[in-house]
């Protein structure tokens, strides 16, 4: 009698414990869903059948991204990569938990995008820079500029910023003293040559160069746009510049999701040194590793 009381005393402990964890019997080894984070790793540490969603601009986030695909399947680890062509979407779907992270921008957009909208996303890794291009419209060179010229722009306060400045690295304009990397049209103290910066947005300037005489391109989209910086831009940002250093393109996750073993599988993979050779042997100098 002792030995089946202590039976059933047993079996009742067991199912309490099933109860408080919400499990249900024949799948208490299975995780609950979880749409906020990735995957948690099995009870063994494994990460076999996890499944990771990273939103990224199609080029070159998304083509970096699918060399990763190949590294963290080899760890049981589907890597979903979902695409966008703008920069507010990925953010906000991280935010929302609709996927668990992205690669598409760099810290100081990161920065504003997070004070402007009330988000928490982070940073987790630096993983590249893209020198930011001029590229040639109805004019061919920097030189046959004429006064009132029309020069194109990204029309966000970062990129925006960022071409003003290497504007004037290359001559054109002259900003005001201590305006950081952020200036805008009023703060170009010297415009000699009345040039018109028109200011639109991004995604647009490639295909806006018919009726632009020049414009400062973002280097995914002109890499989207078959343009090359190493044989096709006028003039492109200096590697060791203030705004080189500033703009690292980096993979971003909500807030608290930093650690996740999944998370840090991708940070692993996406600056392994596979990833290094794929970029240096890829793209020409127009997307430049970091880590």
């Amino acid at each position: 009698m002792k030995k089946l009381a202590s039976l059933l005393l047993s079996g009742a402990l067991a199912l309490g414990l099933l109860a408080g964890c919400g499990g249900t019997p024949g799948t208490a080894d299975t995780p609950a869903a979880n749409t906020d984070t990735p995957a948690a790793p099995t009870q063994t540490g494994s990460l076999e059948g996890t499944t990771l969603k990273v939103g990224a601009s199609p080029a070159p986030h998304a083509e970096i991204l699918a060399v990763v695909k190949e590294l963290l399947a080899e760890e049981g680890i589907n890597l979903e990569i979902v695409e966008f062509t703008d920069y507010i979407q990925p953010n906000t779907a991280v935010e929302n938990g609709s996927i668990d992270a992205n690669y598409f921008q760099h810290i100081t957009y990161l920065n504003n995008f997070n004070a402007e909208n009330g988000t928490h996303l982070v940073s987790v890794a630096d993983v590249h820079y893209e020198p930011f291009g001029i590229y040639a419209g109805k004019t061919a060179s920097l030189e046959e500029l004429q006064d009132g010229a029309q020069i194109g722009v990204p029309n966000d306060p970062t990129n925006g910023g960022r071409a003003l400045l290497l504007l004037q690295e290359q001559g054109l304009i002259t900003l005001k003293e201590d305006v950081g990397l952020e200036p805008t049209k009023l703060d170009i103290a010297e415009n000699p040559h009345n040039y018109e910066i028109v200011e639109m947005e991004a995604a647009q300037l490639p295909r806006s160069l018919g009726s632009l005489d020049i414009a400062v391109i973002n280097g995914n989209y002109a890499m989207e746009a078959g343009f090359s910086v190493g044989t096709d831009a006028l003039a492109i940002e200096d590697a060791s510049s203030e705004a080189a250093q500033t703009y690292a393109n980096v993979l971003v996750v909500k807030e608290g999701n930093e650690n996740d073993p999944a998370i840090q599988a991708l940070y692993a993979a996406l600056t392994s040194d596979t990833i290094k050779d794929f970029i240096n042997n890829t793209y020409d100098g127009a997307v430049v590793p970091i880590f």
